[in-house]
Parts: structure tokens; C-alpha cells; sequence
């Protein structure tokens, strides 16, 4: 156990006051010991993510104070007396999510949402305090850390170590964003040498999911953005075709299709949030849905009391209303 464990650091962090504030104020504020299953990190580097500005605007739960930031690189400064794992001067990434590799979730091979360390939403440590104030008030956490602070504590099953010789500046790339993108390809779709992809959105998440269908031995991988810029970054990471879909007056399923010779791709990542694109991915692949064959019947707003009858019919599998 370091020698520093039992010492309160100030130091410099942002700090949001409330939604109706100005985004963030740099303070001075106190970071607490860790205490025995914790570690208290050096922040060397953080990045922003636009996650961080719905924790401005108070997504999941407002709660204010706070130090916002969950992307982030640093240096272990000190560790709790359980901590085995992690010790001083590891180089570590906080990571939205722990795992214990004894739960049924973390066993299973097919997910990391952990069942003894879930996504944290209440703003404080596991026992629900919190190691962090400012001017006396306490300062509330962004999920399992707060890394737009020079130091902060975070328990230690939410920190992973990486090698030190990685250019740290980029280090915090692989908090979120980046990492979500890459695993969505690399993990879950696990996606075959010469499979074909679309990807929606090159922002960091798109670009994760482009290496991450690279490295897989994607054939071909189909970039879409509105922006041109997008083209160059896309290409760096591997990205074979790319496709701005102002230039054109089709959909981006039907333009996907072109490139494909009317086929479709095989995996489609969608990687901007914006729902409509939802309908244009799974469009854009080789699968096909039978969506109109669920329809069996039809109502207007108006014959709403219509739908509840025709649900208790037997041939009745969907109704449609019509406003």
C-alpha cells in the first residue's frame, strides 16, 4: 500500500453545477484515499465523447455537481489494501463496465455485462459514496469514474491495464467510442474472412467498426457519411468504398445495393444514433424480412376501439392503425 493512500489530493478538475449552467468550470477540488477495493489514478490524458455531453444536459439521472469525463488514460497513483491485481504506476483506461469472471454473464463467453459490476447510473462509488467534493459539497461521479480531473478513484474492477509503451495521448481512445465499434465487428458479429459490410456514420464508433471489419478480412467495406472528411479517416482504417448520400436522390440501401450489384452486404453497422438509418441498415443487407406478411389487419384512428376486437381474432397477427 502506498504511503500516499491515507492523503486527500487537490487539485484542478471540470466541473458541471447543473444543466442550466455553463457547461463546465474548472475548480479546485479534493480527491479522497482509494479505499481497499479501489486505486487512485493520475489522470495523464481524457478525450470527450458525445456521451458526455448528455451527462452535461443530466442523461440518465441530473445529478450536480458532478466531474464529468468516462474516456481517459493515467497512471496508478495508489491502490487499496484488497487490490491485487493493480498496483502503483500501472498505466490503466477506466472502463464502463467490471467483470468479475465468476458470474453467469462473464462465464457464458457470449457477453461482458457483468452481473456483480454493472454500468454504474447512481453517480457514486459501489457503497454509494462518492471520493470526490468540491468547496465541501460532494461531486458526483459519470458512471464508474470522472477522468476530466488531474487525479480521480475508481474501483479497481473498472480499470483495465494496458501496455505503457502505447502513444498515451490516443490511449483514451479505447475507453468507449473507438472500442465499441471495433468489438461490435470483432466480437458480436464476429464476421467471416471476404464478408462484405456497410458501416452508417464514421464518427469514432463507425471508424472501431471499419478496423475492426478489417482486421476480420471484411472484402469489402462500405463507408457512408454527409461528411466528405469522413473519406480520408474512413480509408486509413480500412474502409474500400465510400459513399456521401447527399450526392445522390436514392436511399442509402439502395445505394449500397448498386455497389454490391444488387445483392446487399453481409453485416451492416449502424453507428449514429439516429433511428431512421435503423430501417436503412437491416435494408441494406442480404436478409430479408417479410415485414408486409405480418399485416393482417387495418384501422383508422378513429376505429381504434376496431383494434382491440380484431386482436382476439385467431387469424389476427398484426394491426395496422392509420393516422
Amino acid at each position: 500500500m502506498s504511503n500516499s493512500v491515507s492523503e486527500v489530493i487537490t487539485c484542478k478538475a471540470a466541473v458541471c453545477w447543473g444543466i442550466e449552467e455553463p457547461a463546465v468550470k474548472v475548480e479546485e477540488i479534493q480527491v479522497d484515499p482509494p479505499k481497499s477495493s479501489e486505486v487512485r489514478v493520475k489522470i495523464l490524458y481524457a478525450s470527450i465523447c458525445h456521451s458526455d455531453l448528455l451527462s452535461i444536459k443530466g442523461f440518465p439521472i441530473p445529478l450536480f455537481p458532478r466531474v464529468i469525463g468516462h474516456e481517459g488514460v493515467g497512471v496508478v497513483e495508489s491502490v487499496g489494501e484488497e487490490v491485487r491485481d493493480i498496483k502503483e504506476g500501472d498505466v490503466v483506461i477506466p472502463t464502463y463496465i467490471g467483470e468479475c469472471q465468476e458470474c453467469e454473464n462473464c462465464l457464458s463467453g457470449k457477453t461482458n455485462l457483468c452481473l456483480k459490476y454493472p454500468l454504474p447510473t447512481s453517480g457514486l462509488m459501489p457503497d454509494d459514496t462518492s471520493r470526490m467534493s468540491v468547496k465541501g459539497q460532494r461531486l458526483y461521479h459519470v458512471c464508474s469514474c470522472s477522468t476530466w480531473s488531474e487525479y480521480m478513484v475508481v474501483d479497481a474492477n473498472y480499470v483495465v491495464k494496458i501496455d505503457p509503451s502505447v502513444a498515451l495521448p490516443h490511449a483514451s481512445f479505447l475507453s468507449c467510442g473507438f472500442s465499441t465499434g471495433f468489438g461490435a465487428a470483432w466480437k458480436e458479429a464476429k464476421l467471416e474472412k471476404g464478408s462484405t459490410v456497410a458501416v452508417l456514420g464514421l464518427g469514432a464508433v463507425g471508424l472501431g467498426a471499419i478496423e475492426g471489419a478489417r482486421i476480420q478480412g471484411a472484402s469489402k467495406i462500405i463507408g457512408i457519411d454527409k461528411n466528405e472528411r469522413k473519406r480520408i479517416k474512413g480509408k486509413a482504417f480500412g474502409m474500400t468504398d465510400f459513399v456521401n448520400p447527399d450526392e445522390y436522390d436514392k436511399s442509402i440501401s439502395e445505394l449500397i445495393k448498386e455497389i454490391t450489384n444488387g445483392m446487399g452486404v453481409d453485416y451492416c453497422f449502424e453507428c449514429t444514433g439516429v433511428a431512421p438509418l435503423i430501417n436503412q441498415a437491416l435494408m441494406a443487407t442480404k436478409m430479408e424480412i417479410q415485414l408486409d406478411e405480418l399485416l393482417s389487419h387495418e384501422v383508422s384512428l378513429e376505429d381504434i376501439d376496431k383494434a382491440f376486437e380484431l386482436l382476439k381474432q385467431p387469424d389476427c397477427v398484426k394491426v395496422l392503425i392509420k393516422l
